[in-house]
């Protein structure tokens, strides 16, 4: 006897989420761009001001500071793509909505909150029970 696969959501529900996923994916996306366009107007603001005597060395902290935190910002967008990129690969493999712990389905609502995710909450209860050991 063969086992069946299960398939939690039907072919229209799938359209339905992968344009959700694609939508936040072109979101992160202008994001990141948005930042980038942030670094170098700093860049440019750098170079306007580089005498001598324009930048505190406190100012000079509080710009590097600003930048890292704008590098961290593009890091997770870009954290993001990829696991939308991932949730969209397990859309085209029929696999979306089954949760990789319990082997459940992820209810519909969960999935509309966070829809890269591949845990149910039940799911993501027993994997930090798991770590916690």
């Amino acid at each position: 006897m063969s086992e069946k696969k299960m398939i939690p959501y039907s072919d229209q529900e799938l359209d339905y989420f992968r344009a959700l996923i694609l939508e936040k994916k072109a979101e992160a996306e202008r994001e990141i761009e948005m930042l980038k366009g942030q670094i170098s107007q700093d860049n440019r603001g750098e170079l306007d001001n580089d005498s001598g005597y324009s930048f505190h060395i406190a100012d000079s902290a509080a710009v590097a500071t600003g930048r890292e935190n704008i590098y961290i910002m593009i890091d997770r967008q870009q954290k993001l793509i990829s696991y939308l990129d991932r949730a969209l690969a397990r859309i085209e493999q029929k696999t979306y909505g089954i949760c990789r712990v319990t082997g459940k389905k992820i209810p519909k609502e969960r999935l509309e909150a966070i829809p890269h995710t591949e845990l149910s909450v039940e799911g993501k209860i027993e994997e930090q029970r798991g770590r916690r050991r």
